[in-house]
């Protein structure tokens, strides 16, 4: 834009002004730029990825090429770098990323602030996070809420770390609970909150007795150690998988992936009825307050799960979010894992 035409610019009358400035929000072809241009921009500039960005947009991959394109022609320049299966930014793409944020975090106040708490309005809070951390630490939480906040209601979903992550870039959660072991280090734009520590046990049905086993093939009988032998494990990307079977192998040689679960409840309900053993957080273990029964816990050398609450920097300074996380952090300090028995000596090492 030339001096010339943006000083003309700066001195339209405020009616005119403001009503270009809406409909540019708006995406009215008046405006050179749409909203929804700069939130397809923004998505694909985090995940780097048509493929991830189309996928979390809803959009096939032309589609979103043709976004991007039309942007950049506004523009005048290139926005990404195409480097093989990746999408970089450019200058001008770092410096056009930087404005979009400004614009959709103010978007997004916008939409928060015209939510009236306590005036007979209800809020809604979108929250993701595993299972066991929903079961077990959000409730406390949401009782605790209840006394500042009695208007508000949840929208919780149960998801995976990698999904909670996603739902947070896509908005469409607010808060994510996960462990933070298990994502990777591109979500450190967001804020982390840590809320507890959650200790690994080995869980195994209420028959088999592992106290005081030094070697499971000479001290066991061999029903109970072809027992132990069957792992049921929870299948949770390639890393996790991974370790855990790392860990199967230094410890239990010659075991056997019995079953491969995508719950942890499921892998624990298999292990109550006697079909194995399974390595798990000991929080998935809890229900209703107490250790699952039927399961017997051991505790074993394996670094913990370090749960989190993961969230934007504007949604950690704003309320009710950030009485929320504090909830959510005085909850979680006052978790205390299920009994466990003494580590056997055999995964002492």
């Amino acid at each position: 834009m030339a001096d010339g035409e943006e000083t003309a610019s700066t001195t339209l009358p405020q009616d005119r002004r403001a009503s270009e400035m809406a409909a540019w929000i708006a995406g009215d072809s008046s405006g050179r730029f749409t909203l929804r241009r700069l939130q397809v921009f923004w998505t694909v500039a985090h995940f780097s990825s048509l493929t991830k960005a189309a996928k979390q947009l809803g959009l096939t991959q032309p589609t979103l090429s043709q976004q991007i394109a039309s942007l950049e022609e506004i523009v005048g320049t290139a926005l990404f770098a195409r480097l093989s299966n990746r999408l970089v930014l450019t200058e001008a793409g770092r410096h056009l990323l930087r404005k979009t944020e400004i614009v959709l975090d103010g978007i997004q106040s916008l939409e928060d602030s015209v939510v009236e708490i306590g005036q007979g309005l209800r809020q809604t809070m979108a929250i993701a996070g595993l299972n066991s951390v929903l079961r077990v630490v959000l409730p406390k939480a949401m009782e605790a809420m209840r006394a500042a906040y009695p208007s508000v209601d949840y929208d919780i979903h149960e998801s995976t770390p990698a999904d909670v992550v996603e739902m947070l870039y896509g908005r469409r959660i607010s808060i994510g609970l996960i462990a933070t072991n298990s994502i990777a280090p591109a979500s450190a734009g967001f804020r982390q909150v840590p809320i507890c520590t959650d200790p690994y046990v080995l869980a195994v049905p209420e028959s088999l007795h592992l106290d005081g086993v030094s070697d499971p093939k000479r001290d066991l009988p061999q029903s109970a150690h072809r027992l132990l032998c069957r792992s049921i494990q929870f299948m949770f990307g390639t890393q996790h998988t991974q370790r855990v079977q790392d860990w199967y192998d230094q410890h239990i040689p010659g075991n056997w992936p019995f079953a491969r679960v995508r719950s942890f409840e499921v892998a624990l309900g298999l292990v109550r009825a006697g079909e194995g053993v399974c390595l798990a957080p000991s929080m998935s273990c809890v229900v209703g307050g107490a250790a699952i029964d039927g399961v017997t816990l051991y505790r074993v050398a394996q670094p913990p799960r370090e749960i989190a609450a993961l969230l934007s920097n504007r949604h950690a300074t704003q309320e009710p979010y950030a009485t929320l996380v504090a909830a959510l952090s005085e909850a979680g300090s006052g978790y205390a894992p299920p009994p466990m028995r003494k580590t056997p000596p055999f995964l002492a090492e």
